[in-house]
Formats: C-alpha cells, structure tokens, sequence
C-alpha cells in the first residue's frame, strides 16, 4: 500500500534545512530518517538520527545546514519494478535498513517501503538477545525537589500512571536485553526492597544499602568487586526513550571509559540581551534561545572508573566525570528527544499527562 502522501511529505527536507530542523523533523516522524530532495523531489540522498549525532559530535552548530551531513550513497528502487516487494524485504533484510525510497524514472521520490509494511510489526518485538551487562540504578537519595510525594514515598516508587517509574526505567532497558538490574538504596530502603520482592519482575535484581548518604556517585566504589563488564549508570528519576543497545554499540566504538548520555535542551532568556564592547551597544537579542546538551544522568562506564571515586565520603557524579575526564576519554552520546527529568515536578505533570494521553 502505498505511503501516505502527507506522511511521505514529512519525509522530505531540503539541504538547507538546518541540523535543529532537522532533528525535529526526526522526531516528528519517528522513522529515524529524513530523504534530501531538491526543488523538484528529486532525491538527493538521505540523513538519519546517527548522521546528526555525529555531525554535533564533530562540533556542528545547530543551525548549520545539513549539506555535509547528507548520505549521498542510499539504495533506493526504480517505480514499476517486477517483484518489487520481495526485492525490498532482501535489501532491507541484507543491508539492515528499515525505509526504502521509491524513485520514478527522473529520480523523483514518489513513495517509501517500510519494514514494518514488509516484514511486519512482529519484527521489531522479537524477543532481545539478553545481555550480561549491569544496570546499576541509584535509588538511594531522598528526592527532596518532589517534597512533600517523596516524605511518604521514596523517590524511585513514584508511580506514572498504573506502575513505578523504576518499574518503566526496567522496561526500557529489556525492551534491548538488558536484565541484570542492581539498586544502591538507602532513603526509605526497606519500602524499596519490599516492593522489589513481592512483585514478579522477569529480571535479575539485586541491592547494596549505603551505610550513610553516598552523593549521586559514591555507592558505585560498594560494587566495586562484583562490576566486572561495562555497565549502565542511571538516575532513578531519569526515564529516557532511546536504543540502549546502540548506546552501548557507540561506547565500545569510542574506546570511551565513560559515556554521557546528553539531550538537546532550549534555554529560553525571557529578556532582551545586550551584546556590548567597550561600554558600547552592539545589538539587542530579544529573547534568545540557546541549543545546549544537557546531562540526563543516565550513563555507561568501564569497571576500572570505580577505582577514580574517592571512599569514606560522599562523591557527586560531576566531580567522578572530573576525575575521569582528566585521565581517560569521556566520550558523549546525544540525543534529542524522549527524555524526562522525574525529579522536577512540571517535568513529572508532564510525562503523567503524556500516559494519560495514550
């Protein structure tokens, strides 16, 4: 069937669309993928999720064009073809791509074969290749920016919707095969390890309790002896939608010894800003938005990092970043869209009403 036209519209962007239109673009979309084309729809080539991430790596500007950013080598399929069905799925299933372009004879794109089309929905729900690497959950703070929620429940038992926001970080994670969860606890601990017992959670979890409050690194140098692979780090207020599998992928490709997970943020200045020299007015910005990277709290280390944390005190994660940053490489994985902040409560309103939506 062929693609919708309003939706294969939204498919399309031109070279001079900037990396931050084009990152929305994406996210509008969701299918990972954006196709070039000029002025006539004639297909240029292509720009994927991966593609921005790595132009912002190499210090893109958001509101560069994505002109250097453009795949200019794409598989694509004449209009018309016979057997164009089964020609797609072995091309999608040998080169693993999920979109491919359908080009009439002036190489105008007239329509899109997707993989859920083809192959089926089932195809993305198979069940992951499970993975041994820990993901360590740091559910031991006392969640004091959600007072008064947090003076009768611990932070990590907030409940979005009908279940908890550890019990959705969890989800996530073995949506990509990752089951093997370990919780630092302290604030509130034992209602933590009560609810972590009596419910049937089709994972491997375990804890260790801090002997006093750790700062959001300090409970890492407790399971120092038993992180033995490369491991997640994640907030338990930090609920992230994003392919942990890839995440992990790109880690090992940096030969990192630390990955941040960042997302693109607006700030918003609500004022006119005065750009001067020497006393002198040069311009007024009105209002200015600045595209920042920000730190979602969710991380992927080496096991040898633990040994940089100080012990006998408590250690907050910026200050571990520091003392990794200045030895090894802390390599960053970003992302634009799909994050939440639990600990705030309008970033918390927000992702309740976003469930009730659905």
């Amino acid at each position: 069937m062929p693609m919708d036209k309003a939706k294969l519209k939204k498919l399309m962007t031109s070279a001079d669309t900037t990396i931050k239109e084009a990152m929305q673009k994406l996210n509008e979309t969701a299918e990972k993928i954006l196709f070039v084309v000029d002025n006539k729809e004639r297909l240029l080539g292509t720009v994927t999720d991966g593609d921005i991430r790595r132009e912002i790596i190499n210090n893109a500007g958001f509101q560069d064009s994505i002109e250097d950013v453009i795949q200019r080598k794409f598989t694509a399929i004449k209009q018309g073809m016979p057997g164009i069905n089964e020609y797609a799925k072995q091309m999608m299933v040998e080169r693993k791509i999920e979109q491919i372009p359908i080009l009439d004879e002036d190489n105008v794109i007239v329509d899109v074969m997707l993989w859920t089309d083809l192959l089926g929905e089932e195809m993305h729900l198979q069940t992951p290749t499970l993975k041994q690497n820990y993901v360590i959950i740091m559910a031991g703070g006392k969640g004091t920016r959600l007072d008064p929620f947090t003076k009768i429940l611990p932070k990590p038992l907030i409940p979005i919707g009908n279940k908890t926001v550890i019990e959705l970080i969890m989800e996530r994670f073995y949506r990509y095969g990752f089951y093997n969860f370990i919780y630092t606890l302290n604030y509130k601990k034992e209602y933590l390890k009560l609810y972590l017992k009596e419910n049937n959670f089709p994972y491997s979890i375990d804890w260790v309790e801090e002997p006093d409050f750790s700062g959001t690194a300090g409970s890492l140098t407790l399971l120092q002896d038993k992180l033995k692979d490369t491991f997640f780090v994640v907030n338990c207020d930090s609920l992230l939608d994003s392919d942990f599998e890839d995440i992990l992928k790109w880690h090992k490709e940096n030969n990192a010894a630390m990955t941040i997970i960042g997302c693109h943020n607006e700030v918003k200045i609500p004022f006119g800003v005065l750009e001067f020299s020497n006393g002198r007015l040069e311009r007024i910005l009105e209002k200015p938005v600045h595209d920042v990277i920000i730190n979602t709290g969710i991380y992927v280390m080496e096991p040898h990092v633990i040994s940089y944390i100080p012990k006998g005190r408590a250690v907050d994660m910026n200050e571990v970043i520091d003392l990794i940053s200045k030895k090894e490489k802390v390599s960053i994985y970003p992302i634009s869209t799909g994050w939440f902040d639990i600990g705030q409560w309008e970033e918390y309103r927000k992702l309740v009403n976003n469930f009730k939506a659905e």
